[in-house]
C-alpha cells in the first residue's frame, strides 16, 4: 500500500553522518555515479566532488556554469579556480556553460539545463548525485525534478541523492542582485495555471532572508496572495536570526503583507525535512477549510538558506506546489567570504531509490500524474 507522504520517513544524513555515508556507500564497486553540480564562484563548489573522489567512486560529472550578464571579475576568477580544481579531480567530466537570461531578459536557465540533460546517456548509471551548493534555485529545482520524473516513469537511474553544504552565514554573505522578472521556476507552476484553482484561497510562504526585501516585495506583488505566512529559521545557528529578520521585515509584516504574528512559520534551519513536513501540515489543514469555496493553493518562495530551500523543494514536488521566484541577475560577495570551505557541514537527502518501499505516492506535474 502506498504511503501518504513520499518522504515521511525520509533517509537523510547530516554532518559526520553524511561524510560517513559518502565514504561507505560510494566506495561500493557496483556503484556508477552521474554527478551533477555547479562550477561557480561559490566556495562550496568543490565540497561533494572532493568527497566522492576520496571515496574512490566511479564518477562521470556534468558541471554547469551559470552565466549571467556583466558578472564581476572577482566572481569570474573564483569560478575559474573552482572549475580548474573540479576538472583536475574528475577525469570523466564535461563543463556546460548555461545562459540564465535570454537576449530579451527572459529567464531561460531552467529550460537550458533540462535540454542538456535530455541529451545525456544514462546506461550503466546506478546513482544520480546532485550537489545544489553552487547552483541557484532556478537551475537546481528543474534538475532535481527532471531526474525524479525519470524515476517515476521507470526510466532510471534508480537512486537519486541531493547534497548541500550547509553554511547559513555564507548563504547570507552571498548577496543576490534581483532581476525585474518575477515568475515561476521552470517545471514548478503547479496549480497556479489550472482553471480549478482560479478562485482558490492563495497562501504565500516566503522564506525570509537578510537583504532580500526588494526581491520579496516584487514577488508579493506578483503572487498577489490572500494571506502570507513568512518562514523564519528556528532553531538556527545564530539564535537571534529569527528576531533580526522579523525586525528587518517589520514594515512588510505589519502593513505591507498584513501578517498576523500567529501565522509566522518556524522551521529548523539545518533540517530540510522539518520544513517539508511543516508545509505539508499547512496544506492538509487548509484543504478541508476551503474545499467548498474554491480550494486552497500554497505558493512557495525559497530564499536564503539552501537547506531550507531544499525542504521547500520537497514539499513542492510532493504536492505539485508553485514556486514563485525572482532570478538573480548577479551576485556580490561579502569581504569575509573565503575561496574554499575547509570543513563544510554536509546535508544529504536520499530522494529516491532502493531504500524506499514500493509503490511510491504518485508524482503530480501541473495537476497530472507523471506516469
Amino acid at each position: 500500500m502506498a504511503r501518504d507522504r513520499r518522504w515521511d520517513p525520509c533517509i537523510a544524513h547530516h554532518g559526520v553522518e553524511a561524510d560517513a555515508f559518502v565514504a561507505d556507500y560510494f566506495a561500493l564497486k557496483d556503484r556508477r555515479v552521474l554527478f551533477v553540480a555547479g562550477a561557480g564562484f561559490d566556495p562550496r563548489s568543490r565540497t561533494v566532488a572532493a568527497r566522492l573522489v576520496a571515496a574512490g567512486a566511479s564518477v562521470r560529472a556534468i558541471f554547469f556554469q551559470e552565466n549571467r550578464p556583466n558578472a564581476l571579475q572577482g566572481l569570474i576568477d573564483r569560478a575559474s579556480a573552482n572549475t580548474d580544481a573540479l576538472l583536475a579531480a574528475i577525469a570523466d567530466r564535461e563543463v556546460v556553460p548555461v545562459d540564465i537570461f535570454g537576449p530579451d531578459g527572459a529567464v531561460i536557465g531552467g529550460r537550458n539545463v533540462v535540454a542538456v540533460l535530455n541529451r545525456q546517456q544514462f546506461d550503466g548509471i546506478t546513482d544520480i548525485v546532485i550537489d545544489i551548493s553552487a547552483l541557484s534555485v532556478g537551475t537546481s529545482f528543474p534538475i532535481i525534478r527532471y531526474f525524479l520524473e525519470r524515476i517515476e516513469r521507470r526510466k532510471g537511474p534508480a537512486n537519486l541523492h541531493v547534497f548541500v553544504a550547509h553554511d547559513p552565514k555564507l548563504d547570507a554573505d552571498i548577496r543576490s542582485v534581483p532581476s525585474d522578472s518575477p515568475g515561476y521556476v521552470h517545471g514548478f507552476k503547479g496549480g497556479s495555471t489550472l482553471d480549478s484553482f482560479a478562485t482558490a484561497a492563495k497562501l504565500w510562504l516566503p522564506q525570509l532572508a537578510a537583504g532580500r526585501r526588494r526581491a520579496l516585495g516584487r514577488l508579493h506583488d506578483f503572487v498577489a496572495p490572500h494571506d502570507t505566512c513568512p518562514i523564519l529559521p528556528f532553531p538556527a545557528t545564530n539564535p537571534r536570526l529569527g528576531d533580526a529578520l522579523a525586525e528587518e521585515y517589520l514594515t512588510e509584516l505589519e502593513s505591507g503583507w498584513l501578517v498576523d504574528t500567529r501565522n509566522i512559520v518556524y522551521a529548523d534551519e539545518s533540517d530540510p525535512v522539518d520544513l517539508y513536513r511543516t508545509i505539508l501540515r499547512l496544506d492538509d489543514l487548509r484543504k478541508p477549510v476551503f474545499a467548498e469555496t474554491g480550494g486552497s493553493l500554497l505558493v512557495l518562495s525559497p530564499f536564503g538558506s539552501k537547506v531550507m530551500a531544499l525542504g521547500a523543494l520537497m514539499a513542492a514536488l510532493e504536492r505539485d506546489l508553485p514556486v514563485a521566484h525572482l532570478e538573480p541577475i548577479g551576485y556580490d560577495l561579502g569581504s569575509s567570504v573565503p575561496t574554499e570551505i575547509a570543513a563544510p557541514n554536509l546535508v544529504h537527502i536520499w530522494l529516491e531509490g532502493d531504500v524506499y518501499p514500493q509503490p511510491r505516492p504518485a508524482l503530480l506535474i501541473e495537476g497530472k500524474t507523471a506516469k
